[in-house]
């Protein structure tokens, strides 16, 4: 039993060089999806009164292991929290797409508010005190009280100095907060042995042999480890992870090669004309050799300019594609306004105008935000859930 950060053995990540991913992203100049995120307000704001115990009754659309997207059969959109019930109960309540439920709970104002001192308390070891739990409940009840802080702040669009404040005052409570629980993560924790963790990386299915001394010093690296964690001493444990990573980065970087620059190519499904090709190859390479000298300021250099040399040959969807993912229905007349900003907004941001694009997009988004706010998820912390005739409490 453990919670992330607790104790784990940092197993080195591979190097994703996820160019494309990150170029898709920075394609947002071209559709209107980041130009409205800032944009599109929810319906759950602080003007919302907490009512208990409201019911609701509706069909699944989409479900998680933690959450459920009701159709409310009043119409509305909502999304049911599922967090204080165990996970026997959710294996019981064995949730299927198109079916009918009822939940009774309570009304929130964010996703965060999901997330309580009950919630956090279900994963911690069961022989933490009374008095431990107090000083717990404490401090984390200190830490959504700032995290609240740094999300209206965030909404008057405060400076970033603001902002990393408040993050290092809810880190620097967590720090706190995880001294008190990690020795009792800490007096159940049964480490796997070497060859159980070793495996978990797949080099056997990729006929990988990791060479005889490598081997042996890996087991004594990690074993060390082991015994470290186990004393409390987490600057020499952590000291043992590098020396281990060390040794073990040439075959992780056998395991998950970088990919090409014609595989990247491939992925982007672009027609990019030869000459065009031949001179995004050697950006891409320096910045593959920049990401793996982690060089972040020239590889974010780079990706832009890579960036830049692409756009130009990206077909942005059209606006009858974009608007068919929407759930709700647009009125012809607004459809007639949104359609030509929607094209002036691409067009100038191609041409790349981004101020007057940004102004369209405002004015695209003042058109379609009242639909958002309509159709947005009322959110409910459930406790009670009546599914195939059974009722479910929360615990």
């Amino acid at each position: 039993m453990k919670t992330e950060g607790e104790i784990n053995m940092r197993k080195p990540i591979k190097k994703t060089w996820m160019l494309a991913s990150a170029l898709t992203i920075g394609m947002a100049v071209l559709t209107p999806l980041q130009a409205g995120a800032e944009e599109v307000k929810t319906s759950n704001s602080s003007s919302i009164t907490v009512q208990l115990e409201q019911k609701i009754t509706g069909t699944i659309k989409d479900f998680s292991w933690d959450g459920i997207n009701l159709k409310g059969n009043d119409g509305k959109n909502y999304y049911i929290g599922l967090d204080n019930f165990s996970s026997e109960q959710l294996e019981k309540m064995k949730f299927i797409a198109g079916q009918e439920i009822s939940v009774e709970g309570n009304i929130l104002e964010s996703f965060s508010d999901f997330y309580t001192f009950e919630v956090y308390k279900k994963d911690l070891p069961k022989e933490v005190t009374k008095g431990d739990l107090t000083k717990l409940e404490k401090m984390f009840n200190e830490m959504k009280k700032i995290e609240k802080e740094m999300s209206d702040e965030v909404n008057r669009n405060a400076t970033d100095d603001v902002i990393d404040k408040k993050y290092e005052e809810i880190n620097k409570i967590y720090e706190e907060m995880r001294k008190i629980t990690k020795p009792y993560y800490l007096a159940i924790w049964q480490p796997q042995s070497y060859d159980e963790y070793i495996q978990e990386f797949g080099f056997k299915e990729k006929n990988i042999v990791i060479k005889e001394n490598d081997t042996t010093q890996l087991k004594a690296i990690y074993e060390e480890w082991v015994k470290l964690e186990k004393s409390g001493d987490e600057e020499k444990a952590n000291d043992k992870l590098d020396e281990f990573n060390k040794i073990l980065q040439p075959y992780l970087d056998e395991l998950y090669p970088p990919q090409t620059f014609e595989e990247f190519v491939k992925e982007l499904e672009l027609d990019i004309p030869a000459e065009t090709l031949a001179k995004l190859k050697p950006i891409y390479e320096n910045a593959q050799k920049a990401d793996k000298e982690e060089d972040k300021e020239l590889f974010d250099k780079l990706c832009h300019e890579i960036n830049q040399i692409i756009s130009a040959f990206i077909k942005p969807v059209t606006f009858e594609e974009y608007i068919s993912d929407f759930e709700f229905e647009i009125s012809e007349a607004d459809k007639k306004q949104l359609k030509p900003l929607y094209e002036e907004a691409l067009a100038l941001g191609k041409k790349g105008d981004f101020e007057k694009a940004e102004e369209k997009w405002n004015a695209f988004y003042k058109i379609l935000n009242p639909y958002f706010a309509a159709n947005e998820e009322t959110l409910i912390s459930a406790s009670k859930v009546t599914i195939n005739g059974q009722q479910y409490f929360a615990e």
